[in-house]
């Protein structure tokens, strides 16, 4: 029997909230779900950054863990609003941290693929982080923070979000919407790779892995790897798009759109999941498409040709 009950989320408004809320409520906890933007009525007001609010609400509701999501994860916001940045990302997880600790209760952070430079093919848990943007630098500083407070915690690293449907705003709903308004010629970055992450996916080990004492830091993506060519191209084929061209660029054609610094591989192994025999994700390309059929194509089936 699953010893927590009641779960605490911060942030839970998002693209990745959006794939948990539902898959948790689904096993029958008992869910606080909080963010700053009340974009469903299901979710409760909290700024992480106000510590003696944040407390407030444990204590009323006290949770059997806390499962930190709220971030700014917007790269050029981030580098532009440095104080900003650090206040939500760092200071709220310090914060989120502190409470764990008071109320002797497990902490979930999630961190992210942008803790490494790219430099190498590929990364487990036991690389050496060294981002190189903002983004990158509060999540890591984070993930420390997490790491010196408390002994009790789960640090999850996911690769490319996929999921979210109508709050999906990274790639695959860039792709899919240009399919969808007509559009057959695409220009897709060739020169950075990483691994998908499925939010459903993500939501299902994420609820195998806290019931268990294993606690520690996790790499939690979806078997295999990719660019963003090969993602492009599954997308348009699995959507039955028609005679389509992808023109492959480098990075610098998005330079004025996206100025900050990525790695050039955000490519993750689940070593430690694997290890511990509690790795539930799929192929990359099995979680895409149980995305696409789900939110998109029956949903939304009116891609011309």
């Amino acid at each position: 029997m699953n010893e927590i009950k009641k779960i605490f989320i911060t942030g839970c408004g998002g693209m990745l909230g959006s794939g948990l809320y539902p898959f948790l409520k689904e096993q029958g906890y008992d869910i606080l779900a909080t963010d700053i933007d009340l974009n469903e009525p299901w979710l409760s007001y909290l700024d992480v950054r106000n510590f003696e609010e944040a407390r407030k609400l444990v204590i009323k509701f006290k949770p059997s863990i806390i499962l930190h999501l709220a971030a700014l994860t917007s790269l050029e916001y981030c580098e532009e609003h440095l104080k900003e940045s650090f206040d939500t990302n760092y200071n709220g997880t310090v914060n989120m941290a502190k409470l764990a600790k008071e109320f002797d209760i497990p902490l979930v952070y999630i961190s992210t693929a942008g803790v490494f430079d790219g430099k190498k093919e590929s990364y487990t848990e036991k690389d050496i982080p060294n981002p190189i943007n903002v983004y990158g630098k509060t999540k890591f500083y984070g993930e420390i923070a997490v790491e010196n407070i408390l002994k009790k915690y789960f640090i999850f690293r996911p690769g490319w979000m996929i999921g979210g449907g109508k709050k999906d705003h990274k790639f695959v709903s860039y792709i899919v919407n240009q399919a969808k308004s007509g559009i057959r010629e695409f220009n897709v970055v060739n020169d950075k790779f990483g691994t998908p992450t499925y939010v459903r996916d993500f939501a299902k080990n994420l609820d195998k892995v806290i019931n268990t004492k294993n606690y520690g830091k996790y790499h939690m993506v979806c078997e295999g790897k990719a660019n963003r060519v090969e993602i492009a191209k599954f997308i348009l084929d699995t959507l039955g798009i028609k005679g389509y061209k992808i023109n492959e660029v480098e990075s610098k054609f998005f330079e004025k759109q996206f100025p900050v610094p990525r790695p050039r591989s955000e490519i993750l192994i689940n070593a430690n999941l694997k290890e511990k025999n509690i790795n539930l994700m799929r192929n990359w390309k099995e979680a895409l498409k149980d995305y696409l059929l789900t939110d998109f194509i029956k949903k939304q089936n009116d891609f011309q040709n």
